[in-house]
């Protein structure tokens, strides 16, 4: 075996945890963040001439795995959802006073953020990729990255404590 694909193939096993926190906190279903990271793995080893030399593997597989749940969420659009009635129960009813601990808000706050900010917060702040490598992952000016991040931020003080408010800026003349 080539040194070269061999060690590529170590530096692709290196990002599997991080991949793995993405996609937990992404989707918040286990499974569905190992077959995405399985699926994300899989393509990644089948196009390993899609790696540019001396790029960051990490930025590459992240880009891989977000073309991987873009493209889930457009195939679930078009079906409906399904959920087996022994499967459901009172408990997926969650409320505030069910759910005390402050991960689990803490979750849910991430959870209920718009898709956009929710991968510029995780990408960030979770994965901590630069606002730039989060913009090549996601395919968008960083910028964007910068203003998405913004608004999720401000959007999880708000949900984790409502009486926050921004501050307000005096005008200095």
């Amino acid at each position: 075996m080539d040194t070269s694909i061999a060690s590529r193939k170590s530096a692709i096993a290196n990002e599997v945890p991080g991949l793995l926190r993405y996609a937990r906190a992404l989707l918040r279903d286990k499974q569905q963040a190992e077959d995405l990271v399985h699926d994300c793995i899989v393509r990644a080893l089948a196009n390993l001439s899609g790696w540019r030399e001396g790029e960051n593997p990490r930025k590459w597989l992240f880009a891989i795995m977000h073309n991987i749940h873009v493209d889930q969420i457009r195939a679930q659009s078009r079906r409906p959802a399904l959920m087996p009635l022994e499967d459901w129960n009172e408990s997926h009813l969650a409320t505030p006073e069910t759910s005390a601990v402050l991960g689990h808000e803490i979750e849910r706050a991430i959870a209920a953020l718009p898709l956009e900010q929710r991968q510029c917060v995780l990408l960030v702040g979770l994965e901590g990729l630069s606002y730039a490598a989060a913009a090549e992952v996601l395919g968008v000016p960083v910028g964007t990255i910068m203003s998405r991040l913004s608004r999720g931020r401000e959007n999880l003080r708000h949900r984790l404590d409502p009486t926050f408010e921004r501050p307000s800026l005096r005008r200095i003349k």
